[in-house]
């Protein structure tokens, strides 16, 4: 059960009354009536092999208010693809699968990147950004949800609740960013979260002074969580980065797009457990050493747009303040783990905080070096200008490759 704090800067929806989840999606089922929803599941060809999806499709089926479900599949072949259109056939929704490595999307996709309107590297930001642009294209909803598919504790508790604070048409929230406790097999988990974002905003607090934007970062419980909700409107302006900055990205946009009023984050699961990435201390492009140094860039870029300058001696300061400080938050977390009766183990979340100090630095040297790298995909808003045929050509696509490849 959560505490009812209110920091002040964004609104926290806490599970107070373990409300029961049939009346919440009661509640729901009469929101869709003036608010119609759609769900976007960003996924890879592989998760469907896994335990997770199978088990997150289970509960979608059990799910009583209406929503449209996009499904933006990447790393497939036209026999996975096949396959996966099959796979989501059960779903008693109305849902279309983006195959975003096909012929026909990929042509799209080609066009605009001749006018730089689309990512040239392909990721979950990538994915996520073509399921947008579906949305906005083939579909009436208003209030948009999304949530990884590598969740082994899926219930559909967390989809409503999800959801709630933006389908709820008495509320005024434009966007809602999911928040839970990472701890799984008598483990606490979350380590980009624990041992980079939140040391790094208090360093950068530090010798940086008081900044709004780092303020408003570090007021999300969970900042890195994959799971968040909108409004259609969100999806038009949104610019976001096409690495594993994607969700620091999408906060920042928010902040410079909405008021802090409009936005809220919400208490979604009590138990909550995906697939976890390896250190990768050797392999600057895999694992949590690449997701540090994408994560890490983007809040830099964010602070130069607000008028911060670096350099070489900016960025050592803040590595030799991050260490200390992350070294410190190592003995805070390991008091909060045995009150608990969890395992931490002291020496593997050092030697996290050692190579995350590292990647800061090499994150400034490559953000110093390619000070004008594009760090965001253009919005949508941006594409429909330049090719105002581009939502029906997103549209047609996609529906002609599930006529095509779809079970007969």
């Amino acid at each position: 059960m959560g505490d009812f704090y209110q920091n002040g800067i964004i609104t926290t929806l806490h599970n107070l009354a373990q409300r029961p989840l049939e009346d919440m999606e009661q509640e729901l089922c009469e929101f869709a009536k003036k608010r119609p929803m759609a769900l976007i599941l960003p996924c890879l060809y592989s998760e469907l092999e896994t335990d997770a999806m199978p088990n997150i499709i289970r509960h979608l089926k059990q799910v009583p208010y209406p929503i449209e479900i996009i499904i933006g599949l990447d790393r497939a072949t036209e026999e996975q693809y096949r396959h996966a259109l099959e796979f989501f056939s059960e779903l008693p929704q109305k849902h279309k699968v983006l195959w975003n490595d096909g012929p026909r999307l990929r042509a799209i996709d080609e066009t605009l990147k001749g006018e730089k309107l689309s990512p040239n590297d392909p990721g979950k930001g990538r994915n996520v950004w073509f399921c947008m642009g579906y949305a906005l294209s083939a579909t009436e909803a208003d209030a948009v949800a999304m949530h990884d598919c590598d969740i082994v504790t899926y219930d559909r508790s967390l989809l409503a609740r999800l959801i709630y604070p933006v389908a709820n048409p008495n509320f005024s929230y434009e966007f809602c960013k999911g928040f839970y406790a990472r701890t799984a097999n008598g483990k606490m988990n979350g380590r980009v979260s624990r041992l980079l974002v939140t040391p790094l905003l208090y360093s950068l607090k530090k010798v940086l002074g008081h900044l709004d934007y780092l303020d408003y970062l570090d007021s999300y419980r969970y900042s890195l969580a994959g799971e968040f909700s909108f409004r259609r409107d969100v999806m038009t302006d949104l610019r976001i980065p096409s690495d594993w900055g994607l969700e620091v990205g999408v906060l920042s946009e928010m902040y410079r797009n909405y008021s802090t009023n409009r936005l809220c984050q919400v208490d979604i699961a009590d138990v909550y457990d995906h697939k976890h990435q390896d250190l990768s201390a050797d392999n600057d492009n895999g694992g949590l050493s690449k997701m540090s140094i994408d994560i890490t860039k983007a809040i830099f870029r964010k602070l130069a747009t607000n008028g911060i300058v670096f350099n070489q001696e900016t960025f050592r300061t803040i590595k030799a303040t991050y260490y200390r400080v992350a070294l410190d938050f190592i003995e805070t977390y390991r008091n909060d783990a045995e009150i608990n009766g969890l395992k931490l183990d002291v020496h593997s979340e050092e030697r996290a905080v050692e190579l995350f100090a590292s990647n800061i630095m090499k994150a400034g040297n490559m953000y110093l070096e390619n000070p004008m790298e594009a760090p965001f995909i253009p919005s949508w808003n941006r594409v429909a200008s330049a090719f105002p045929e581009v939502m029906h050509q997103l549209e047609d696509a996609v529906m002609q490759d599930m006529k095509e490849f779809g079970p007969k």
